[in-house]
C-alpha cells in the first residue's frame, strides 16, 4: 500500500500545480458568466481572443519580447563562454578567488539591485530600450558556472591536438570547447529564454512606452483593474502570452529533458 502513496501524492501535486493553467484555458473559451460558474455544458467561443487581441498592441509586445530574449541570450553566450573558458583553462593569479566572487552573485536577488541598475541605465541613457532591459542579465553567474563545468570536462588531449594543428587560443575555444559543450548551451538557453520571457519587475520599471514593453508588462497593463476586469478576456490574453513557450516545450520536450540530463542541470 505504501508504494502507491508517493505516486498518488505526486499526481495530486501535479494536478494542483496545473489547475490554474487548466482554468485559464477553460475561461478563455467561455464567456465570463459561464467561466465564473464553471458550466461544463456551456458553448465554446473565440470572442475572448478577438477582444483581447484588439485591446493591446500584442504584435509589438511579441516582437519586443523575442528581440529581448535573443539579445540577452546572445550576450550571455558571448560573456559566459569567455569567462567560463578563462576560469576553466586559463592559469592566472587569483583565479579561484575571482570565481568565488562571481558565484556570490547567485546569492543576490535581482530585486536588490534594481535601484542601482536604474541609476546606471539612466546615466548611460538606455532606459526605455531593449538594451536597458537586457544589459543587467548578460553577465550571468549561473551561465559562467555552467560553462566552466562544461569546459573542465573536455579532455586536454583535444586542446593539445588543436594547438598542434595551429589553432590559437580563440580557435581552440571555438573549434574544441564550444562544440563539446553544445548540450550545456542548449540547457542554458532553455533556462534563459523561459526566465526572460517571463521577467516582469525590471522591465516594468525600465520601460515607459509600448515600443519597448515586453509581453509580461503589456499583459499586466491590459489586466489592470482600471481597464475593467473580465476574467475570460484576461485568460485569453494570458494564453496568448504563454502559448509560444508552451508549444515549444510540447514539441521539443524530449530534447529539452535530454539536454538538461546531459548538462547535469538539476
Amino acid at each position: 500500500m505504501s508504494r502507491y502513496i508517493e505516486p498518488l501524492l505526486a499526481l495530486l501535486l501535479a494536478v494542483l500545480w496545473i489547475s490554474p493553467l487548466l482554468y485559464a484555458f477553460w475561461a478563455a473559451f467561455h464567456n465570463v458568466s459561464d467561466a465564473v460558474h464553471f458550466r461544463l455544458t456551456a458553448p465554446l467561443t473565440l470572442e475572448n481572443f478577438l477582444t483581447a487581441w484588439e485591446g493591446a498592441p500584442w504584435l509589438r509586445y511579441f516582437m519586443n519580447t523575442f528581440l529581448l530574449v535573443t539579445l540577452v541570450l546572445a550576450g550571455q553566450f558571448f560573456l559566459c563562454t569567455l569567462a567560463g573558458f578563462a576560469f576553466a583553462q586559463a592559469d592566472f593569479k587569483g583565479r579561484d578567488t575571482v570565481f568565488l566572487l562571481v558565484l556570490l552573485q547567485l546569492f543576490i536577488l535581482p530585486e536588490v539591485l534594481i535601484v542601482e541598475n536604474y541609476r546606471v541605465a539612466a546615466s548611460l541613457g538606455i532606459l526605455d530600450s531593449l538594451l536597458g532591459i537586457g544589459a543587467p542579465y548578460m553577465a550571468s553567474a549561473f551561465g559562467i558556472f555552467l560553462m566552466r563545468q562544461a569546459f573542465k570536462s573536455v579532455p586536454k588531449d583535444l586542446e593539445d591536438a588543436a594547438r598542434v594543428e595551429g589553432c590559437h587560443t580563440l580557435g581552440v575555444l571555438w573549434r574544441v570547447y564550444v562544440p563539446a559543450a553544445r548540450p550545456t548551451y542548449l540547457a542554458y538557453a532553455l533556462v534563459s529564454v523561459s526566465t526572460h520571457w517571463n521577467n516582469f519587475l525590471w522591465p516594468l520599471i525600465a520601460t515607459n512606452s509600448d515600443s519597448t514593453r515586453p509581453l509580461t508588462v503589456g499583459l499586466s497593463l491590459f489586466g489592470a483593474p482600471e481597464n475593467g476586469v473580465d476574467i475570460s478576456v484576461i485568460s485569453a490574453a494570458t494564453i496568448m502570452v504563454i502559448a509560444p513557450l508552451l508549444i515549444l516545450f510540447l514539441i521539443f520536450q524530449r530534447q529539452f529533458i535530454q539536454a538538461f540530463l546531459t548538462a547535469g542541470v538539476k
